[in-house]
C-alpha cells in the first residue's frame, strides 16, 4: 500500500483524534493488514552479496518476486539489511539491467551488442594468448636446508606451472558452487592472483 507523505500525515491526525474522541479504529487495521504480501509465498534465503551471509525473507506471487526483507530470526543480521541486500529485487526485475554482451573495440567511443557466441569466443581467444605468452613452467627459487648445524642457502629448480599475465576478480553475486567451479577454473589456467569483490 502506497500512500504519500501528506496522506501519511492526514491519516496520523486522523487516528491521533479519533482515538481521542474514542472512535473504533478496526476499519483502518482491517485495511492495513491487506498488504501486498497477504496471499505471496513467503521463503527465506540468505544475501547473494558480501559473503556476509544475511539472512531475508523474499515473498513471490505468481513466479514474481514482489517483497525482500530481512529475517530478524537470523543470527547474522537479525532482520537488518544494508543498502545492497535491501535492493536485492533489482538482480531480476531491472529495466536497466543488461543482458546482452557488449564490446567496444580499440580507438571506438561507442558500445555495440554482440552475440554471446562471439563474445565467449574472443574471452576463449584472448586468454589462451595471454596465457601462452606469460606461463611459466619452472623457476628457480632459493630454499633452506641445514647442513650440518649449519643452514645453507641454494637455488633450486622447482615447478611453479603460473600464469602472472590474467588475474581474475570474483563476484559476489555467486553462490558457493559456483565459486568453486571458478576457483577451479583459474587454478586450472595457473593463475595465482585470484581474488574476490567482498575483500577488496
Amino acid at each position: 500500500m502506497g500512500i504519500s507523505r501528506r496522506e501519511f500525515f492526514r491519516l496520523s491526525g486522523a487516528g491521533l483524534a479519533a482515538s481521542a474522541f474514542g472512535l473504533s479504529l478496526a476499519p483502518v487495521e482491517a485495511k492495513a493488514r491487506e498488504m501486498q504480501i497477504r496471499y505471496a509465498k513467503e521463503s527465506t534465503t540468505i544475501c547473494p552479496y558480501c559473503s556476509v551471509g544475511c539472512g531475508m525473507i523474499v515473498h513471490t506471487l505468481g513466479g514474481n518476486l514482489i517483497n525482500v526483507e530481512g529475517d530478524p530470526d537470523h543470527p547474522i543480521n537479525e532482520g537488518a539489511l544494508c543498502p545492497k541486500g535491501s535492493s536485492v529485487i533489482q538482480l531480476r526485475d531491472n529495466a536497466a539491467r543488461v543482458t546482452r554482451p557488449l564490446y567496444r573495440g580499440p580507438g571506438e567511443k561507442a558500445w555495440k551488442e554482440v552475440s554471446w557466441d562471439w563474445a565467449l569466443d574472443e574471452i576463449a581467444k584472448k586468454t589462451k594468448k595471454t596465457r601462452d605468452a606469460t606461463f611459466l613452467a619452472k623457476s628457480r627459487i632459493k630454499v633452506k636446508e641445514k647442513v650440518g648445524d649449519k643452514e645453507v642457502e641454494k637455488e633450486v629448480e622447482a615447478v611453479v606451472n603460473r600464469t602472472m599475465g590474467i588475474a581474475h576478480v570474483g563476484s559476489a553475486a555467486l553462490d558457493n558452487e559456483e565459486c568453486y567451479l571458478l576457483q577451479k577454473m583459474m587454478r586450472g589456467l595457473g593463475l595465482v592472483a585470484i581474488e574476490h569483490q567482498a575483500r577488496i
